[in-house]
Parts: structure tokens; C-alpha cells; sequence
């Protein structure tokens, strides 16, 4: 079997404007970015207004293991599959970061015969729209610190500066800095931070914001320090917002690309799941509803961390009403969470599978707290065995939800045709009752509660000293009624990434919360999660490579 890259380098891509104008979009609602990727136009995107929702289909899965199980890939083959059936489908996904791209997990493109191309582009530079966030964030660290270093007219308290630089690459080296070394001139000594761009608060409001009008409140909102007398300082106060959105005003459209089958693909936003909210921009998951029937679209990791970031926070702030949810699960995953180890997941193993199997049923029962109809679909590995794939089948089946066998890696859409037929018969058959699991209103505490019982099966949650601090100043700041942003492991339903299956008898350990006021959303700190990821021992970038002729090699 040929290797990702190698599938995507040698596909024949239709050029963009074909592909847009077989979605009904005529080239003047393009710019181009060369041949194969180009961004939609605003203009193009308020015409949509009037026009009709298609249906929202949610790809969600069960913890992964470290290389993750083919969630965009089932994404993707289920878009192609939609498109061989004869249905008018568009799918929205994020864009990858360049810290799994060189590090562990990977890129973002899907895999095998179930990929959105030009693959090289997209897991790389794509548009530019990373660099700009990048950038807007570290412009507004720029005029924070040039405000102290000027006179501090706002009595910023420099012990108390909230507001952190980014990049977007794992550099755990940089988690913890001390700047303004040098000169009285080099500005003010003080500790620093740096997070991943894609765990960033301006990613989270690009891809919130409805607009430009929407986007520049919520940058203006966003708290960068406190003062001395405690109240918040935000980026308006320091002069930031319009200079931010100039950096971002193309990165706010959103970009179209296409599938191997030339399914268009609007990939726009990437937060990570872990430690933001894990969803692509409410522009383009809006625009793919406008334009197609049916809209496919995924959120990050597991269903504990993507799916109720999705259903609690960007359903909730964008009034979105998802109609199903696609759960992917794979034996090797299922087996992972039952205790085998890595290197030996491709040997069957029903009891390991038995154990495992916990995972599943417990995103299951969460799924069915929110109200939208399932359909589990298994991402089929040549490991598998006909005696565990019956195992899962039965199991899923004696669990209320449709079952479909997945192999789009190995065949594309052809492969995605019994999932696409089911989720098209769920559509048909059950009515979504779509509802979030906490009000809005409730206390901090009584939200976090919720979360860590209801979705992660906790017996409660222990705070720090400081969080609890934090949490009280949150709601005398007024900040209470916002939802809650829960940074966590993906690798277990607990804060403890060791915990397999579904584990009981814990309580979650909440060590740190802040306010992400443009987001709109509490951001809180669980376990020992990192908002800058290191690098492995052995990482991805060691295997990428480019030839005299410009040939990437090593992307996977």
C-alpha cells in the first residue's frame, strides 16, 4: 500500500474553480491561492443569508491512541461517499497544526484513499492563516509590554499579565521565559509564557467570530493583564484591536480545497481539543450548511473533549443544530483501551476487546445525554478479524445505534457507502432533540461539575488552592454565565492519560481557570495538561524531507 504522501502527490486535483462551481460558486466569489486552493469571498458569504440550512453531521470518536484513529479520515471518505450516492455535500474541517505535523500525531488531512488535497499545502503553510493569528497574537504581547515600558498609564500590575505569546510549533523550551533582559531600554523584567498558536484565544475568536464586525468586538474583549487594583485590562484598552484585525482580515475568510474525489472541503480554524475547543469556524460550517444539503463536519479527539466543546460551546454561541453524530471507534483503540500495548495491537485479542469496549459504550451514553441520533462506524484496519469486528458490531447494535463498517483509507467513497446509507437513513427516520447539558447561568463550579460527572464519569472534582481564587474573581468580574472550556488529556476520560476504558472511583483535579472574554468561554486547566506540547524522543520532523525538484517527503 502506498503511503499517504505518496497517494496525494500523485492525484489528478480538479483546478478550484471547477470544484467551486459544481457547488454553485462562480469564480468571482473566489481568490485564488494558485490552482488548488483559493478563500471565499465575503461578499459571496453574505449573499448565502437567505439561503436554506442543509443538514449538520457531526464526526466525533471514542480516546484515541498517540497516532489517532481516522476520525478526518471517515470524515472525508463520508463526504466522497455522499457525492457517489449523488448527494450535494461539502465538508468543514480544521487545518492542521505544525506541531503534530513535526512531532507525533501527524497532519490533519485525512489518510490513504480518503484525503482533502493539495496535502504538502494544507499540512503546511496552507493560506497564511496560522502565521496571521500568530501574529496578531504576538503584536498584542508587543503593545502590552510597550504599554508598561512607556509610562503604564493603565497601572498594568506586571505581576499579574495574563495575555501570552504563541507559536506554532511543540517547543516546551519556551513554556516558561523571562523577558526585558538587557538594558533599561529592552524593557521591563518580568516572566513570559508561550502556548501553541492553535491553543491561542485569537484562534478560538477567529473562528467564533460571525464576521468582521463580530471579530473586533471580541478581540477588544479579550483580557490581556489585570490592574493593580484588579480590574481586567483587555486589548481595547491598550490600543490593539484594529491593528490585529488588519493581520486578520484574510484569515477570517474561510478556504475551499477538495477531497481525492473532488468533494469540496472548506478548511478554516484549527484550536486544538485538548486545551481549546477543538472546532473549525463558525464561517464555514455556517457556509457549508449554505451551500450544500448536507454539511459534514468534526471536532478534535475523542467525543469527552471535541463533541461537548462542539455541542456546549460552538452550538451554543452559533445556534447551530447538529442532526446526527458519526462516532468512530477502531479495534485497535478499543484494544488499546482495554490494556494491550502499543506494539501489539494488530494480534487479536477479544478479551482486551471486551475490557476496551467500556470506552465506546461510555461516548455513547454521553452522545445520547445531547439528544442527536448516532451511528458508530468502526475504521477498519487489515489487522482486524472477522471475530472482533462481529464483537463490536453486536455490541453497538444491542446498544440502540446503527453500525457501519468503515474502509475509506483502503477504498475511498466507495468504501464510506454503507456509513453514508446509514447516516442517510438516520437522517430520514429519527428527529434530532438537540439540547446542551448545563445552562449557561449556572455557577462556574456547577458547569465544570457537570462536565467532569456527566461526560467524564467522575465521582467530583478537587480544585487548587488557586483555582478556587480564580474561580471566585471570575464570577465578581461578572464572567460567571459563560461556558466552561475543559483542557484535558485526550487519551483517557479522566485527567489521567494512564486511565484506559472507562475508569471510576476518581475525581478530576482542576489546578487553574482564566477567562477567554473574546471567546466567550472559562478555560480550565485539568490533570497536568500542557498548552505547549514538547516534542517525542523520535519526532516526525526527523523522517521530512524536500528534494532538488521540491518533492515533499516523510508528511503523514
Amino acid at each position: 500500500m502506498k503511503t499517504d504522501i505518496e497517494i496525494a502527490q500523485e492525484a489528478k486535483l480538479n483546478p478550484i474553480t471547477e470544484v467551486a462551481a459544481a457547488t454553485g460558486i462562480s469564480e468571482d466569489d473566489l481568490e485564488l491561492y494558485g490552482r488548488y486552493k483559493a478563500k471565499l469571498t465575503d461578499e459571496y458569504i453574505s449573499k448565502l443569508s437567505s439561503e436554506k440550512d442543509g443538514k449538520l453531521i457531526l464526526v466525533t470518536a471514542i480516546n484515541p491512541t498517540p497516532a489517532g484513529e481516522g476520525k478526518t479520515t471517515t470524515t472525508v471518505g463520508l463526504g466522497q461517499a455522499f457525492g457517489k450516492l449523488g448527494k450535494k455535500a461539502v465538508i468543514a474541517l480544521r487545518e492542521p497544526s505544525l506541531g503534530p505535523c513535526f512531532g507525533i500525531k501527524g497532519g490533519a488531512a485525512g489518510g490513504g484513499y480518503a484525503q482533502v488535497v493539495p496535502m504538502e499545502d494544507l499540512n503546511l503553510h496552507f493560506t497564511g492563516d496560522f502565521h496571521a493569528i500568530t501574529s496578531a497574537n504576538n503584536l498584542c504581547a508587543a503593545l502590552l509590554d510597550n504599554h508598561i515600558q512607556q509610562g503604564n498609564e493603565l497601572q498594568i500590575d506586571t505581576r499579574n499579565v495574563v495575555w501570552k505569546r504563541c507559536l506554532d510549533m511543540n517547543d516546551r523550551a519556551l513554556r516558561n521565559v523571562v523577558i526585558g533582559l538587557g538594558a533599561r531600554t529592552d524593557g521591563f523584567v518580568r516572566e513570559d509564557h508561550f502556548v501553541i498558536t492553535v491553543a491561542t484565544e485569537i484562534m478560538a475568536v477567529l473562528c467564533l467570530a460571525e464576521d468582521m464586525d463580530d471579530l473586533k468586538k471580541r478581540l477588544g474583549r479579550m483580557v490581556v493583564a489585570y490592574d493593580l487594583s484588579g480590574k481586567p485590562v483587555t486589548a481595547a484598552d491598550i490600543g490593539a484591536v484594529g491593528s490585529m484585525a488588519a493581520l486578520l482580515k484574510d484569515a477570517l475568510k474561510p478556504n475551499l480545497i477538495q477531497t481525492l474525489e473532488h468533494t469540496p472541503a472548506i478548511v478554516h480554524g484549527g484550536p486544538f481539543a485538548n486545551i481549546a475547543h477543538g472546532c473549525n469556524s463558525v464561517r464555514a460550517t455556517k457556509t457549508a450548511l449554505k451551500i450544500a444539503d448536507y454539511c459534514i463536519t468534526e471536532a478534535g479527539f475523542g467525543a469527552d473533549l471535541g463533541a461537548e466543546k462542539f455541542f456546549d460551546i460552538k452550538c451554543r454561541q452559533a445556534g447551530l443544530r447538529p442532526d446526527a453524530v458519526v462516532l468512530v471507534a477502531t479495534i485497535r483503540a478499543l484494544k488499546y483501551n482495554g490494556g494491550v500495548a502499543k506494539d501489539d495491537l494488530s494480534t487479536e485479542n477479544l478479551d482486551a476487546l471486551r475490557d476496551g469496549i467500556s470506552n465506546l459504550e461510555k461516548h455513547i451514553e454521553n452522545l445520547k445525554k445531547y439528544g442527536v441520533p448516532i451511528v458508530v462506524t468502526l475504521n477498519a484496519f487489515s489487522s482486524d478479524t472477522e471475530a472482533e469486528t462481529a464483537f463490536v458490531k453486536d455490541f453497538c447494535e444491542s446498544a440502540g445505534c446503527e453500525f457501519a463498517l468503515s474502509t475509506v483509507w483502503e477504498k475511498g467513497g466507495e468504501g464510506g457507502l454503507e456509513l453514508a446509507e446509514k447516516v442517510l437513513h438516520t437522517l430520514e427516520t429519527k428527529k434530532s432533540d438537540f439540547h446542551v447539558i448545563y445552562d449557561e447561568n449556572e455557577s462556574i463550579e456547577s458547569k465544570i461539575n457537570k462536565v467532569a460527572t456527566e461526560i467524564y464519569g467522575s465521582d467530583g472534582v478537587d480544585y487548587s488552592a488557586a483555582a478556587l481564587k480564580q474561580m471566585k474573581t471570575l464570577e465578581d468580574l461578572g464572567f460567571g454565565n459563560l461556558p466552561v472550556c475543559m483542557a484535558k488529556t485526550q487519551y483517557s476520560l479522566s485527567d489521567d492519560p494512564s486511565k484506559l476504558g472507562r475508569p471510576t472511583g476518581f475525581k478530576m483535579s482542576v489546578r487553574e481557570m482564566y477567562v477567554s472574554a473574546g471567546a466567550g468561554f472559562i478555560v480550565v486547566l485539568t490533570g497536568t495538561v500542557m498548552t505547549m506540547p514538547g516534542l517525542p524522543k523520535s519526532p516526525a520532523a526527523f523522517r521530512i524531507d524536500v528534494d532538488d525538484s521540491g518533492k515533499i517527503t516523510g508528511l503523514f
